[in-house]
């Protein structure tokens, strides 16, 4: 409330009763003098005690008081209600003017069944009624035309722009509507309606501000307050705010602006806020890139090489999905739609972006920290998209393709060192015919444990995942130095010698990256079965290996098995044919989630 207090509000009890009571005798004395009736005009209109003759002062006031009367049918003065809500607090309870003592010339309201105007006491003193015959109704709806020109008094603090505006109606139209339910409704018959009549003409005033707005260009600014006021604060703060949401229930008062104008602004929000969000991520990333440039080194967070880009990047989707559900639930469920979009889009801007830097920083000092960083990054992005998103695994997976591919890149960048120091290590399989196949892996196995302090920086989960990476590297290669035809083996022994040594180097390979980190138990047969479709002599018996390893790995193909079957120099032709031939039976896998022998290539 504001200026009036509640004494202003409402006047003693008591006084009233004494007033209305002395007034209805008026009522009856008038009609006996004329004779006529004048039904419930004469109960509820509210007339002046006494009439004095033009000109004329009471004996009680000073000539100074007589002349500031005369201002009584200037502005009435502002108030938390107004005077028209003062001279409305009950019937026969008259208001009068400061301006004048409790016997003089008043201004004063009459309710009957009609729609009523004001009495106001004129410069003469003379007390006039104007009452227009039409359909009965509620003499509140004219009454609260005076208290709700309120709302269109400028706001006392703050610049006038709209949200200030818009602030200074919302407040005086929900502070007098429970001034209204408070001290005026109590004191009249329900059948007044006195909240319906102040509401409606508040709601009136206030939804033809609010479309005068509307029918400018709006920027971003005022459209999205627009909508907040029309869709959230006004229905929820103040239409069903506690205190008046039971009196308002039945008014039906409806929405401020009409639906389909509400359908072109959230089209605009939309919009807008689509614009706002690709702006800002894309300068996120701009800055980002701009980082790696200069050889910015990343922040280090609890041993982890860090990177801002994501965080900001999910501050601006929250924010602009906060934003939207701000205004309605329903709204934000939209935004979410187009976050959909620009997101994907964004982050194949950032891959791009990425493999650029990949390609031109390498002299740089803090590539790898950068390269590191930027992987972390991924972890962020899947949280949040995980936990806040909700979308199906397979929309997920899509989302996150970019992300895979950053990863991927980010993770052969920081290999290709130790690939590199591993070539010539693998070749020495080979050059030496398989003679010292431990000495070999063991050279393999400590030049991998060196390298591993390089990835410590990465996140615990993804340096299990480039941990499994090396684990299918070091796999792999050991496949190809085997499908390399250069080793034939004629006899018995000897294979099941070789046999021996791979199963001794697979479980070495397996130890030592389930000891580092690495969850990649699938590649846990790979070399044992090979290992014994090279022991068995028993062509059946190759065949049952055969069909259980490629239902473990679907990729296992022709060529592959007669790169190892090569090394089986007792093995004819057709037992050679016919042992492939098992490939040629479905076995019902499907394709392979992880690929194996897609790698390796056999001639």
């Amino acid at each position: 409330m504001s200026v009036a207090s509640s004494e202003d509000l409402v006047p003693p009890l008591e006084a009233g009763t004494a007033l209305y009571r002395e007034e209805e005798k008026t009522a009856v004395k008038k009609k006996e003098k004329k004779k006529k009736s004048k039904g419930l005009a004469n109960v509820f209109c509210v007339f002046t005690k006494g009439k004095k003759k033009k000109g004329q002062l009471s004996s009680a006031e000073p000539e100074g008081t007589a002349r500031s009367r005369q201002g009584l049918d200037g502005p009435p003065p502002t108030g938390a209600l107004g005077p028209w809500a003062r001279a409305s607090l009950g019937p026969g309870r008259g208001w009068r003017s400061s301006a004048g003592p409790a016997n003089g010339v008043g201004r004063r309201i009459c309710f009957s069944a009609f729609t009523c105007a004001p009495i106001c006491g004129a410069g003469s003193g003379e007390t006039r009624l104007s009452a227009q015959s039409g359909t009965p109704t509620s003499p509140f709806r004219v009454l609260a035309a005076g208290p709700v020109r309120r709302m269109g008094q400028r706001p006392t603090a703050g610049p006038e722009v709209p949200e200030n505006v818009f602030l200074h109606l919302g407040r005086t139209m929900k502070e007098d509507l429970e001034a209204v339910v408070e001290r005026l409704k109590p004191l009249f018959p329900a059948e007044f309606g006195v909240v319906a009549a102040y509401a409606e003409s508040y709601h009136q005033h206030f939804a033809a501000h609010l479309a005068a707005v509307a029918q400018f260009e709006l920027c971003e600014r005022d459209t999205y307050m627009l909508l907040v006021w029309v869709q959230n604060l006004y229905p929820n703060d103040i239409i069903n705010s506690p205190k008046l949401a039971g009196e308002l229930q039945g008014v039906g008062l409806g929405s401020l602006l009409p639906p389909r104008q509400i359908r072109l602004l959230e089209a605009t929000f939309l919009s807008n806020e689509a614009a706002n969000v690709r702006e800002l991520m894309d300068r996120a990333l701009d800055l980002e890139a701009q980082h790696w440039a200069e050889d910015v080194p990343p922040q280090r967070l609890d041993g982890h090489c860090h990177s801002e880009l994501a965080i900001d990047i999910i501050q601006i989707i929250s924010q602009a999905q906060a934003k939207a559900e701000s205004i309605t639930l329903d709204l934000g469920s939209q935004i979410k739609q187009v976050l959909l979009v620009e997101l994907p889009a964004f982050l194949r801007s950032y891959q791009r972006a990425f493999s650029e830097f990949l390609e031109r920083g390498k002299q740089l000092r803090n590539y790898r920290a950068n390269v590191i960083a930027n992987i972390n990054n991924c972890l962020s992005f899947r949280m949040s998209m995980e936990q806040k998103w909700q979308v199906p695994q397979d929309t997920l997976s899509l989302l996150l393709g970019p992300l895979g591919e950053l990863k991927s890149h980010g993770f052969d960048t920081l290999l290709q060192n130790l690939r590199e120091d591993l070539k010539p290590l693998f070749k020495r399989f080979t050059h030496t015919r398989w003679a010292a196949p431990m000495e070999t892996l063991e050279k393999i196995i400590t030049t991998v444990d060196v390298r591993l302090p390089e990835f410590s920086e990465l996140q615990d989960c993804f340096r299990e995942e480039l941990m499994e990476a090396v684990h299918l590297h070091l796999v792999k290669e050991y496949i190809i130095q085997l499908s390399k035809r250069r080793l034939v083996l004629k006899t018995a022994e000897q294979q099941q010698q070789l046999a021996g040594h791979i199963l001794a180097n697979a479980d070495t390979i397996q130890h030592f990256c389930t000891q580092h980190g690495s969850p990649a138990t699938w590649l846990q047969p790979a070399l044992p079965t090979l290992a014994e479709i090279i022991r068995l002599q028993d062509p059946s018996a190759i065949k049952i290996e055969v069909a259980t390893y490629a239902t473990c790995y679907p990729d296992f193909s022709k060529g592959h098995l007669s790169a190892i079957l090569a090394i089986k120099g007792n093995l004819s032709n057709s037992e050679a044919k016919s042992i492939r031939s098992i490939l040629d039976v479905s076995t019902g896998a499907q394709e392979p989630s992880r690929s194996l022998f897609s790698l390796i290539k056999v001639g």
